[in-house]
């Protein structure tokens, strides 16, 4: 069976940068579930998806725009330190916090004194992705995954 809108599939991925730095893996894990067609992983690799089957492999790089799009620097703020209070922030750190577009990851970028620089961008925001990919199963998406626009697997609890 082809991966088309509506069918759920399951894949192994190690994802690097063109530095070929390992960013993220599945394997030794349980494949990602998706279901093709909502929306659930990055457009690019979904795109990339299409058409294969179980048992394909292939490899793929990811523009920026078509994984967690480019740099805006707009989501970048310098806010004081007293918006932590009771926390002992350090550079690096991450937390969830709504942001224009919904709920988003936040990341400390630098401290200086009072001031508190955070970045509202994805982690990989700007970043050229590569993926190396093994589509594990390919099958037709439940009524259930459909109406809910996500598979169910291993830990759902719908």
């Amino acid at each position: 069976m082809q991966i088309t809108d509506k069918t759920a599939v399951s894949f192994h991925y190690t994802l690097t940068n063109p530095s070929g730095e390992q960013l993220d893996s599945s394997r030794g894990e349980e494949p990602l579930l998706y279901l093709h067609g909502a929306g659930n992983i990055i457009a690019g690799l979904e795109a990339a998806l299409a058409g294969k089957s179980t048992g394909d492999s292939f490899s793929v790089t990811i523009p920026p725009e078509d994984g967690y799009g480019e740099l805006a620097p707009e989501m970048v703020q310098v806010v004081s330190k007293k918006m932590f209070e009771g926390m002992d922030v350090e550079v690096g750190m991450q937390f969830h916090a709504d942001v224009s577009h919904g709920s988003g990851i936040i990341t400390i970028t630098e401290i200086d004194g009072d001031d508190v620089t955070i970045d509202g961008n994805h982690p990989l925001a700007g970043e050229t992705l590569i993926f190396d990919v093994e589509v594990v199963d390919v099958r037709p998406a439940t009524d259930d995954e459909m109406a809910h626009g996500h598979v169910h697997g291993a830990g759902c609890n719908h």
